[in-house]
C-alpha cells in the first residue's frame, strides 16, 4: 500500500484552532468533544476507553443472545459453554424472580450471624463465605513468587474495609463522605431486613474505620521490595495470634498446604484487623460480617436494593446518576463468571487475524528502540545495561488472545439461581487459583480477557499484554498512516515495556525474579531522575479537582511508563521507516501526526467526584496530564511544534526529564 493511500489518522474538523498545541495538545485535539459531550448518566467518566469498552459488551452481548436460553433450572453437568453462558445470562436478567425474591438469597447466611455466640465461631463462617466470594479479614490471591517465579505462593494482603482507601476513613475531605456512608450501611441492613440497622451500621463502620487505621496508604502498597515479607505458615500464625489459621482454612476448604509459606503483603495491616478478633468486638464483628453480606450481594439482588447500593458506590462516589442499563451489568456478570468462553467467540467474529500480525511488527519495532535507547544512555553503566538489555531480551509479548483457553467444565449454573450461580463462580475461582500452588507455573495463562479495552505488564512473568479489543481505532488502525498507530497503540506497547523498567518494574530480572541487578550509582542517577518526575506532577491540579493536586509518588510508576512508552514509540516510528522522510499527509507532518494520535487516545471526561476519587487511590495520572506533561517532556515534541519559552507546555531543556 503506497503512503497516498493511508490517512492521517487525524479528523481535521476536531482540532481546535483557537487552542494552541504550544499550549495544551489535549484540549487542541480533543476540546471540542470535551465541551460538546454529556457524560452519559450512568458514567463517572467518559472517552475512548469508556466508547471502546461499550462496543465491546454490545458485541458480547450479541454473542450471548445469540444462544438460545435454556429451559429455567439447572443445567446438565455435560452442558456446553455456550448453554451455561445463556443461562447465567438469563438468570441475572430475571427482574421479576429477583425481585419476588428480594433479599431472600441471603436471609440464611444473615441468620447464621445473627446466632453467632463466639469469635471461633465467627472465624469459621467467614472462612465458609469467603469461598463463596465473600471478602474475608484479608484480600488474599495466588501468583508466582517474587523470590522463586518458578512457583506460585499465596498473598495475604490487608482488606476488610468498604470504602474505597484507609484515607476515606480518616481525611476531612471524605467526611461528608463518610457520613453518607454510614448512613449507606444502614439503609442496605434495613432494606436487608435486619433488625436494628442504625445501631449495627455505627458497629460496623466504627469497626471498619479501625481497621483501616492499620492499613498501609496507596504509595506504600505499591513498593514491592517493602510488600514482599515471605512467611511460614507458623510465622504466619506468630503475627495473627488472634485468627487460628487452622480452622479459618478448614472452614473455607483450603489445603494447609497450600499456606506452608506466603507472602504477606502489609503484616502491620493484616496483624492489626487479627488484634480486633476478641470477645468483646463479638458484636461489631456480627454487624460486619451482616453488612459485608450484604454489600457482596447487593447487584444480584431485588432492584430496589441493588439501585440502593448504586445511590453510594456510584452516585456519592463517583458522581454517575443512573445504574448502567441491566443488560450491560449483565454481560459484566458473564464476562466475571466465564470470560474467556465469551472471548473465545468474540475473537472469532470480531478480531482481524492482519491486526494480531502488524501488532507482532509494531512490538519489534519497539523492543528495537528501547534496546537502542539503552545502549546509548549516558546515566547507566555499562554492566547494568548489560542486565537491563538481557530483560528486555526476555520479554514476551502476548497479542489478542491466549494460545490456551479456560476449562469451565467444572460450573454448575442454573439459569433461576443468579446469586447461586455467583457462589458456584466463586468457588470454581477459589479452588482454580488455590490449585496452582505446587504445580508449575502455567506462562500461557491470561490475566484480562480478550473483549478487555486495556493491557498490561505482568512483572513475574516478564510479559506484555495486548487484548484483542484494544487493537481498533483510535489506538490501532491499520488503514491509517504508520505515525498515528506508532503515537497510539506503539506508545501503549511502549508503556507496557516500559513498565518493566519503572521504579516497580526495574526491581525484578528478566526471570521475573525479585533482585537488585543495578549498580548503586545507577539506581541513584534512576531516582533522581524519577524524583524530577514525581515534581513535576506534584504541581499538577486537573480540572475538577477543586486545588487537590496529582500524587507524584503514587502515580510515579505509570508516568514513568507514559515517558519512556512516548519517547520510544518515537524512536520506534523513524526507525520503520527506515531512513526516509515521514511523509505529509492531509498537510501533517509525521511528527504532528504523532503527536495528535497520542493526544487523541487520551480523550476523557470526568465528573468532580469521580476525579477526586481516583487522584486519591489511582496510580495513573488524570487523562490531560499523561498527555500534556508527557511531552511537554519530549525534545521531539517541542521541535515539531517549535514551542518556544512563554508557551504553557515549554519546559527548559534542563528540566525535561529523560529516563529511558
Amino acid at each position: 500500500m503506497t503512503h497516498d493511500a493511508l490517512t492521517s489518522g487525524i479528523d481535521l474538523t476536531e482540532l481546535d484552532p483557537a487552542i494552541r498545541p504550544h499550549d495544551d495538545l489535549y484540549r487542541h485535539v480533543n476540546g471540542k468533544w470535551i465541551e460538546r459531550t454529556e457524560i452519559p448518566a450512568d458514567k463517572a467518566r467518559y472517552g475512548s476507553f469508556a466508547v471502546l469498552a461499550e462496543n465491546a459488551e454490545e458485541a458480547v452481548r450479541d454473542i450471548i443472545t445469540g444462544t438460545e436460553a435454556p429451559a429455567p433450572g439447572p443445567l446438565a453437568a455435560d452442558a456446553s459453554e455456550g448453554d451455561k453462558v445463556a443461562a447465567l445470562y438469563a438468570s441475572f436478567m430475571d427482574l421479576e424472580r429477583a425481585d419476588a425474591l428480594g433479599a431472600e438469597p441471603i436471609a440464611e447466611d444473615l441468620a447464621r450471624v445473627r446466632a453467632l455466640t463466639s469469635i471461633p465461631e465467627l472465624i469459621a463462617l467467614v472462612g465458609e463465605l469467603e469461598r463463596q466470594g465473600l471478602g474475608g479479614f484479608a484480600g488474599m490471591f495466588v501468583d508466582n513468587d517474587p523470590g522463586d517465579p518458578a512457583r506460585y505462593i499465596v498473598f495475604v494482603m490487608q482488606g476488610g474495609i468498604g470504602l474505597p482507601d484507609e484515607s476515606y476513613y480518616r481525611e476531612e475531605q471524605f467526611a461528608q463522605v463518610r457520613e453518607q456512608y454510614r448512613a449507606h450501611i444502614a439503609r442496605m441492613l434495613q432494606l436487608a431486613g435486619v433488625e436494628g440497622a442504625d445501631r449495627l451500621a455505627e458497629l460496623a463502620f466504627d469497626l471498619e474505620t479501625r481497621i483501616a487505621a492499620s492499613h498501609w496508604d496507596k504509595v506504600a502498597s505499591r513498593d514491592i521490595q517493602k510488600l514482599y515479607n515471605l512467611r511460614t505458615f507458623a510465622g504466619l500464625q506468630e503475627i495473627t495470634p488472634e485468627l487460628d489459621w487452622s480452622a479459618y482454612l478448614a472452614a473455607m476448604g483450603a489445603p494447609e498446604s497450600a499456606f506452608a509459606e506466603v507472602v504477606v503483603g502489609q503484616p502491620e495491616a493484616v496483624a492489626g484487623v487479627a488484634k480486633l478478633l476478641v470477645a468483646e468486638e463479638l458484636d461489631a464483628w456480627k454487624a460486619w460480617l451482616a453488612w459485608s453480606i450484604v454489600r457482596s450481594s447487593a447487584a444480584l439482588l431485588s432492584q430496589e436494593l441493588s439501585r440502593a447500593n448504586f445511590d453510594f458506590y456510584g452516585t456519592a462516589l463517583t458522581g454517575a446518576t443512573e445504574q448502567r442499563d441491566r443488560w450491560r451489568r449483565g454481560v459484566s456478570f458473564v464476562e466475571g463468571s466465564m470470560g474467556e468462553a465469551v472471548g473465545r467467540l468474540y475473537v472469532e467474529r470480531h478480531f482481524d487475524e492482519d491486526a494480531k500480525a502488524a501488532m507482532d511488527g509494531l512490538v519489534e519495532h519497539l523492543i528495537e528502540a528501547y534496546r537502542e535507547s539503552i545502549e546509548q544512555l549516558d546515566w547507566m553503566s555499562p554492566e547494568t545495561k548489560v542486565r537491563a538489555l538481557e530483560k528486555l531480551d526476555r520479554f514476551t509479548p502476548k497479542i489478542g488472545y491466549p494460545v490456551k483457553w479456560r476449562d469451565y467444565s467444572a460450573i454448575t449454573v442454573d439459569s433461576g439461581d443468579l446469586v447461586g450461580n455467583s457462589r458456584q463462580v466463586a468457588e470454581y475461582e477459589f479452588t482454580r487459583e488455590l490449585g496452582k500452588v505446587g504445580k508449575p507455573i502455567d506462562r500461557d495463562e491470561w490475566f484480562m480477557t480478550p473483549q478487555t479495552v486495556n493491557a498490561y505488564y505482568n512483572p513475574g512473568f516478564n510479559e506484555i499484554v495486548f487484548p484483542a479489543a484494544i487493537l481498533q481505532p483510535p489506538f490501532f488502525d491499520k488503514r491509517v498512516d504508520a505515525a498515528a498507530n506508532f503515537g497510539a497503540i506503539g506508545a501503549v506497547i511502549g508503556h507496557e515495556i516500559g513498565h518493566g523498567f519503572d521504579d516497580q518494574g526495574s526491581r525484578y530480572d528478566g526471570d521475573g525474579k525479585l533482585t537488585d541487578w543495578w549498580t548503586e550509582a545507577d539506581r541513584t542517577a534512576f531516582e533522581e531522575r524519577t524524583g524530577a518526575l514525581i515534581g513535576q506532577y506534584n504541581a499538577l491540579s486537573p480540572e475538577g479537582a477543586d486545588g487537590q493536586t496529582v500524587n507524584g509518588e503514587l502515580t510515579i510508576g505509570e508516568n514513568i511508563g507514559d515517558l519512556g512508552g512516548l519517547a520510544i514509540a518515537w524512536r520506534a516510528y523513524l526507525r520503520s521507516l527506515d531512513g526516509a522522510e515521514p511523509p505529509v499527509i492531509d498537510g501533517l507532518t509525521g511528527a504532528e501526526r504523532f503527536f495528535l494520535s497520542w493526544a487523541q487516545a487520551w480523550q476523557q471526561k470526568s465528573r468532580p467526584a469521580e476525579t477526586v476519587r481516583l487522584l486519591t487511590i489511582d496510580p495513573h495520572s488524570p487523562n490531560e496530564f499523561r498527555c500534556n506533561q508527557i511531552v511537554a517532556n519530549l525534545d521531539a515534541f517541542h521541535e515539531a511544534y517549535d514551542t518556544k519559552p512563554g508557551d504553557r507546555l515549554w519546559l527548559e531543556p534542563e528540566q525535561r526529564v529523560r529516563i529511558w
